[in-house]
C-alpha cells in the first residue's frame, strides 16, 4: 500500500516522465486490487482513468470497420492513465496480438503512462516466445518499472471465510447437517437436498 500511495502522491511526476507500472506476480495476490486503488485514488482527484483488459477490448474491436477500430484504439489515449488488466490471459490469434500491439504502441507513442497487471512472470516478458510478443513486452517493459507480487492467494482465504459464512445461512436438519437447496416440492424440479 506504500508503493500505491507513493504512486499517486508522486502522479504529476509519474505522468511527465511517463512512468507505469508492471504488476506481475501469482492469481490472487492483489495485481488488480492494487491497481484499482490507484485508479480510485486518481478519478477523485479528477485525472481520466480507464481499467480494463485486452479481452474486453477485443470484444469492442469485434465487427467494427477499420476506421472506427483505429478510432477507438485512439480513444484510449485521452485518458491520462490506462490499466490493462490480466495481460496474458487473452488469445494468442494473429487478430490478437494484432490488436494488442495497436493498442500497446498508441499508448506508447502518446508517451501517457499506463500500469499492466499480468500472471506472467517477468522472465516469460523478457524472451518472449515470438516476436510478436516481443514486440508488445519490450515496450511494455521500457515504460514500466516491474514490482513482484509474491504474497499469498488471498482469494484461496476469502474463500474460506465465504464457506464458514455460508454455512451459517442454513439450518441443520434432524442428523445435524446443514441443509442446501431445500425448497417446497412444487420448486424442486431435480434439485435433491444435500449436507455441507
Amino acid at each position: 500500500m506504500k508503493k500505491t500511495h507513493a504512486y499517486v502522491d508522486n502522479w504529476k511526476q509519474a505522468y511527465q516522465d511517463n512512468t507505469g507500472l508492471l504488476l506481475f506476480g501469482d492469481v490472487g495476490t492483489g495485481k488488480s486490487f492494487f491497481a484499482g486503488c490507484i485508479a480510485n485514488a486518481l478519478l477523485d482527484r479528477d485525472i481520466p482513468v480507464l481499467m480494463t483488459n485486452f479481452p474486453s477490448i477485443l470484444n469492442r474491436l469485434t465487427g467494427m470497420f477499420s476506421e472506427d477500430r483505429a478510432d477507438f484504439i485512439a480513444s484510449l489515449g485521452m485518458y491520462d492513465l490506462l490499466i490493462i488488466d490480466d495481460l496474458g490471459v487473452e488469445r494468442n490469434t494473429e487478430y490478437a496480438m494484432e490488436q494488442m500491439f495497436h493498442v500497446i504502441d498508441c499508448r506508447y507513442r502518446s508517451r501517457k503512462p499506463m500500469i499492466i497487471t499480468t500472471n506472467l512472470k517477468l522472465d516469460e516478458i523478457k524472451n518472449p516466445p515470438d516476436l510478436a510478443h516481443a514486440r508488445i513486452y519490450d515496450r511494455i517493459l521500457e515504460r514500466c518499472a516491474p514490482i513482484l507480487f509474491d504474497g499469498k492467494n488471498f482469494r484461496e482465504e476469502n474463500a474460506e471465510t465465504t464457506k464458514a459464512a455460508a454455512k451459517g445461512l442454513y439450518p441443520k436438519n434432524e442428523t445435524g447437517n446443514r441443509q442446501i437447496g431445500v425448497f417446497p416440492r412444487r420448486h424442486r424440479r431435480g434439485i435433491r437436498e444435500r449436507s455441507i
